[in-house]
């Protein structure tokens, strides 16, 4: 039987000490796209704070030794692959992190530290496919960012969308991923 969706969401953003590099996975599996650690909260998890520790642990091998809460998140219509879903309640983190990155074979295809700076292009992109600039065969062989992370990292500033291009970002996630 395929698992139901939660409904609620938690990111955890992973900053170089310098704070001029963010850790960001590409996903393994559906939906195609480059974005921070993220998965579902209150499903097997008994708070956000757990979800986002363990989603770490699970996703990429790192242990969380400090997490702070951010600004921004709350509901976003972005769909999963999950059964009922219809969109999330997020919750954003930052965390501190130890070990040695360890990614999951299944959840993630990379692991890579992205400069601040080579974060837009990725967005950039993702407005290009929401747009029809760029084919699903195109975004599947270069992904660019995940749509919901477009929301949030406009949300907590680290990139620059126009209201419009967030608009059809926003539509083309609440489209259920296998039509695509």
């Amino acid at each position: 039987m395929p698992k139901q969706c939660c409904k609620t969401s938690v990111g955890v953003l992973i900053l170089s000490e310098d704070r001029r590099e963010l850790l960001m996975i590409e996903r393994g599996t559906a939906p195609a796209g480059i974005a921070p650690v993220a998965g579902h909260a209150l499903d097997e998890h008994d708070s956000y704070e757990s979800a986002a520790r363990e989603e770490v642990a699970e996703e990429i091998g790192l242990l969380v030794t400090g997490l702070t809460r951010l600004p921004g998140g709350g509901y976003h219509p972005g769909r999963c692959r999950r059964e009922n879903s219809t969109g999330h309640v997020w919750e954003l983190f930052e965390a501190t992190v130890a070990g040695n990155l360890d990614p999951s074979e299944r959840e993630v295809r990379t692991v890579e530290w992205w400069d601040l700076s080579e974060i837009q292009p990725l967005a950039d992109r993702t407005a290009d496919y929401a747009a029809g600039r760029i084919t699903t065969g195109e975004v599947a062989e270069d992904p660019g960012l995940e749509p919901v992370w477009c929301h949030h990292l406009t949300e907590l500033g680290h990139i620059e969308l126009l209201a419009e291009d967030l608009d059809r970002i926003e539509a083309l996630a609440a489209t259920p991923p296998a039509q695509h």
